[in-house]
């Protein structure tokens, strides 16, 4: 890799000489982007608006351990690099040019230099460098405005699309350049018109039969007019029509010709092109709290999603290679987690329930309102109706009466529900994705005991190692991770469940939130993680007892048999999940009989018998289930069920 070599003197890339070089190519001149940038509000609000946004997210440098793990390296050169491509620039100006110059030119350049024997990144405005030679994939070389000849591995290019080549992009200006050109001309209209003190236009009508002028009379009036239209009529008085004439006003006033409605469309067509909300640019015509909110949600990930991406890919492309270190599996993030945190009162409450009790002490909030710590104060307090295997969180109101999964008592809800949440697909989807994960989280895992098992063979040369000691090292975060994909999915089946019964019968969910279903949900997690772990577990175990030469085949056929296991469990699930959302919006809507009803191409004897069957909403079924899929009853009567329930109030 050649770099330029430099002891500081930034000069000597030769950029920055001639402001008014441009590239000799058949595209638009750079200057003219740089004057639509300089002179139309428009385009300087949504390019800026974009630059601003991406800019202050901040960059993180992080190596991929594993799927579920990443290391965040903070004195990687990379990091160090993005923290300060020049001395004395920072993170946030830098991304700043970037994205600006990819807003307006749809290209931007940085020549890649190494100052004291660090690699810097000097951008360059692209009306002062240029590609050169090659083809249409890749040029020969980049020459900067001063003459300066540079290689593809000396320049940082980075650029959008172009449907006739691979080596620029064609900047989103282009495609506004008619509109943006009516836009000024309307401008120049209106300073114009009040250069002219917004000069009276019109014809002044004298009736037929009025007596005559002589020079002496015209030049008088003449005058008169004069006076008072050239000072928009604020200076010359009030003028006498003599003789009955009358006033006819001619041309445009500035409400018929509709200049704001053009200003705002003109604003709302620069928003479109660059993707954004017309709302979060001050276009608040349609907007209400709600949508803004939601808005501000998806600014992250539908508006400013693709520039970061973009640009995370670009960094570890372009400049990961060229870093001095071990740069395997190492990658840029931008920050955007920190915006889509939400307030603190949701991030309190969300910790609060995902930790199951109080997650912070009382010197951690003194020390957060600048006060000294007190004595006993770095213990956390935890309220008596806080239980392990209770309640989910210190929101909720009583704890339940049983350590298994059941319908816990509702108490008030935490707020009236709004609708049903438009993020929720139909159940055959969430049973599916809940499949995928699991299943993969399962092979996973067992991939990485047969890896680990295989290591530890070869390593002692002792044929099979202790199975059960490796499956035990793993366990503990095997148990975390599975309760929580247990839990967001479960969450969102029950939620489908609940909707079910709410949308025939409580339409408005009176009385019903999501969240009361947390504390059920995040119990039955746990119970079905512990049941496939231990399941995992006794496969290994069975492996171990066996012994044998053929230990890792027979280890093989147990991990593909666990697996198999991860999907009934995850149909089984999804069925008690969904099953339970419903009894529990059933119960809040004030129904009070749950009626059975068989389901799926080929039932159980058992349940195709009770079909129809109805009881009360707080009894069990004749074969011994509260709702398909209990988690309390025998085992032959949930696996793979695909039965449900409808309600009805007597």
């Amino acid at each position: 890799m050649a770099f330029v070599v430099s002891s500081g003197e930034l000069a000597t890339t030769g950029a920055g000489v001639l402001p008014a070089y441009a590239p000799m190519t058949l595209r638009a001149a750079p200057w003219e982007y740089e004057t639509i940038w300089r002179t139309q509000p428009q385009v300087r609000t949504v390019i800026g608006f974009i630059a601003r946004n991406i800019a202050q997210l901040g960059v993180h440098v992080f190596r991929r351990i594993s799927d579920t793990d990443r290391e965040r390296l903070r004195d990687h050169p990379l990091a160090q690099l993005l923290s300060e491509p020049l001395p004395g620039m920072t993170q946030y100006r830098f991304i700043e040019r970037v994205v600006s110059d990819r807003c307006l030119y749809d290209n931007f350049y940085g020549i890649k230099l190494r100052l004291n024997g660090r690699l810097r990144v000097l951008p360059v405005p692209p009306p002062l460098i240029r590609p050169y030679g090659g083809n249409w994939i890749a040029p020969q070389y980049y020459e900067t405005a001063g003459g300066r000849q540079f290689g593809p591995d000396e320049v940082i290019h980075i650029h959008g699309y172009s449907p006739n080549d691979l080596t620029y992009g064609e900047s989103p200006i282009e495609s506004l350049r008619d509109l943006i050109l009516e836009s000024d001309e309307a401008n120049k209209q209106r300073r114009a018109m009040w250069k002219g003190g917004a000069r009276l236009t019109g014809v002044l009508v004298r009736p037929p039969d009025a007596p005559e002028w002589d020079e002496k009379d015209r030049r008088r009036f003449r005058e008169m007019w004069r006076t008072f239209s050239q000072g928009g009529g604020a200076e010359g008085g009030t003028p006498i029509l003599e003789d009955g004439m009358d006033y006819k006003a001619v041309g445009f006033n500035p409400e018929q010709a509709q200049y704001i409605e053009a200003r705002k469309l003109t604003r709302e067509e620069c928003a479109a092109a660059y993707f954004i909300p017309p709302p979060l640019i001050g276009i608040l015509d349609h907007a209400t709290y709600s949508n803004i909110k939601e808005q501000h949600a998806h600014l992250y990930q539908d508006t400013l999603g693709p520039w970061t991406v973009d640009l995370q890919q670009e960094f570890g492309a372009q400049i990961l290679p060229d870093l001095p270190g071990d740069n395997t599996d190492v990658y840029c993030e931008f920050n955007v987690e920190s915006k889509m945190r939400g307030d603190f009162e949701s991030q309190a409450a969300a910790a609060s329930t995902a930790t199951g009790g109080p997650w912070m002490t009382r010197n951690e909030i003194r020390a957060r309102n600048n006060l000294p710590a007190v004595e006993g104060g770095d213990d956390l307090i935890v309220p008596l109706n806080v239980t392990a295997g209770g309640l989910a969180s210190p929101r909720d109101t009583a704890p339940g009466s049983s350590a298994a999964p059941g319908p816990q008592p509702r108490g008030l809800p935490a707020r009236k529900a709004s609708g049903r949440p438009s993020t929720l697909g139909s159940f055959t989807a969430e049973r599916d994705a809940l499949e995928r994960t699991l299943v993969g989280f399962t092979e996973r895992q067992a991939d990485a005991l047969l890896v680990a098992a295989g290591a530890k063979a070869d390593d002692e040369g002792a044929g099979m190692p202790d199975l059960i000691e490796l499956w035990a090292q793993g366990s503990e975060d095997r148990l975390a991770q599975l309760q929580a994909l247990l839990a967001h999915h479960g969450f969102r089946l029950a939620q489908l469940g609940a909707w079910d019964v709410l949308d025939v019968h409580n339409p408005e969910a009176e009385n019903w939130s999501a969240e009361v279903m947390l504390a059920w949900i995040l119990a039955a997690a746990e119970t079905h993680a512990a049941q496939h772990e231990e399941a995992g577990k006794q496969a290994v175990a069975a492996v171990q007892e066996a012994g044998g030469d053929g230990w890792q085949e027979a280890l093989q056929t147990a991990a593909a048999a666990w697996g198999s296991a991860a999907a009934a469990r995850a149909r089984t699930a999804s069925t008690e999940l969904r099953s339970f959302g419903g009894h529990d919006a059933a119960s809040a809507s004030g129904l009070t009989k749950k009626i059975w009803r068989t389901g799926g191409t080929n039932p159980r004897a058992s349940h195709k018998a009770q079909n129809g069957e109805a009881v009360s909403l707080d009894d069990v079924f004749s074969n011994g289930l509260r709702w398909p899929g209990d988690g309390q009853g025998p085992t032959e009567e949930l696996v793979n069920c695909n039965c449900s329930l409808d309600y009805e109030a007597s």
